[in-house]
């Protein structure tokens, strides 16, 4: 935890040093670093407690490859035969009833499961933060795209250092 306040405050203090260039640099590169700084650090947070929530479940699958789920989704071209029987002797309507029940519909459950780290409120409040803050600048005519842009990258490479911190990982 220390390291982590270490990190806010030494970029702050970076921050306000450019106050003394005007208070349009100040307000967009403080605007732009804080909010790309909380859309990283907030994204990591809730991608790890997912983790380990799933982890501490037990719901851990076994998954193919990327690449092997978008040739084959449906696991059509498997490598392990249906049948061992000759062509003649082959249940063909068994066989078509047994590969319906291997195609995966989607249902609310898989879409709940899939959707709880990308609607979390760790990540959904920077990202209302950054477009506040924009719309906030623009409405003032403060903003300078000269100065948001690039300093969107200082929160990025502050939210990354955080993320790394071993302070930051959630406790078991």
């Amino acid at each position: 935890m220390k390291k982590t306040i270490k990190y806010l405050f030494v970029l702050e203090l970076l921050i306000l040093i450019t106050t003394l260039i005007s208070f349009d640099f100040f307000i967009n590169m403080q605007l732009a670093a804080l909010s790309s700084f909380l859309i990283i650090a907030g994204s990591s947070y809730a991608y790890k407690k997912m983790i380990k929530s799933q982890v501490e479940l037990e719901n851990i699958d076994e998954k193919r490859d990327f690449l092997d789920e978008v040739e084959d989704p449906y696991e059509l071209y498997d490598d392990t035969p249906i049948n061992d029987a000759p062509a003649e002797k082959l249940d063909l309507k068994a066989i078509v009833k047994e590969e319906k029940k291997r195609i995966k519909i989607l249902n609310l459950a898989d879409i709940k499961k899939g959707s709880r780290a990308s609607v979390s409120l760790f990540r959904l409040a920077p990202y209302l933060f950054l477009i506040l803050g924009f719309i906030a600048l623009k409405n003032n005519e403060l903003l300078d795209i000269k100065v948001y842009l690039p300093s969107l990258i200082i929160g990025i490479v502050a939210g990354y250092f955080i993320s790394k911190d071993s302070s930051f990982k959630i406790k078991s």
